[in-house]
């Protein structure tokens, strides 16, 4: 296991989102990449895609801190949202789904592109494959980079176990890291699942954490 020497490692629930704190890997480094190249983009209509506690709203915010921008979710989209971007010159749109008002999402698609302006829509699933009603808003869909958050890696999960422990005031040697990251599933919520119940067993056992908690929280 790597030495964790780069200190960038919190995450959502901290509402920290300084560019030190977020951990970069193969998961995730091609977006955070691409995003700080703005606004050298081939296009101005960019989805960041990636299952829940991917770290999306993580990289949103660390991008609206480095450039002057406005943040709206998706479902919540109002009339009143297209008169306030209008002084941006970067536009986020947070867990797009298929929940959104369609023409209302189309219209801010037109001032947009019609003002040069940028946006970044996030989502669990890519904007493509969102199942809109609206035919002019499937196409438009398909104007978009699309960028995906994958799957956590060795590294990755190593960090955001190692970082979430610590935070519980949880020391766990890294031969328990290693034991944990061969047997759980590579999902970003059922590790934020794990370290939960490990924590709550933990108390409840009032004892270190050991193989057999472990084994107990990942089902064996």
């Amino acid at each position: 296991m790597r030495d964790l020497d780069q200190t960038v490692i919190k995450f959502d629930h901290d509402k920290n989102f300084k560019n030190e704190d977020f951990y970069l890997s193969k998961s995730n480094k091609h977006v955070f990449d691409f995003l700080n190249k703005w606004p050298k983009w081939e296009r101005n209509f960019i989805n960041v895609s990636g299952e829940k506690l991917s770290g999306k709203t993580h990289l949103m915010n660390i991008f609206l801190q480095k450039n002057k921008g406005i943040k709206f979710e998706g479902k919540s989209l109002q009339n009143d949202d297209l008169k306030k971007i209008k002084i941006y010159e970067n536009i986020v749109i947070e867990n797009l789904s298929s929940e959104v008002n369609e023409k209302l999402l189309y219209s801010l698609f037109n001032l947009v592109e019609q003002d040069n302006k940028f946006i970044i829509i996030t989502s669990t699933k890519s904007i493509v494959n969102i199942p809109f009603d609206l035919k002019d808003l499937k196409s438009r869909a398909k104007n978009f980079i699309l960028l995906n958050i994958e799957k956590p890696d060795d590294e990755l999960i190593f960090a955001i176990i190692l970082k979430n422990l610590s935070d519980r005031q949880i020391s766990l040697d890294d031969k328990f890291i290693g034991f944990i990251i061969k047997r759980i599933e590579r999902s970003y919520s059922k590790i934020y699942d794990f370290i939960y119940k490990i924590d709550q067993l933990s108390l409840k056992k009032k004892k270190s954490i050991d193989f057999k908690i472990i084994k107990e929280v990942l089902g064996e």
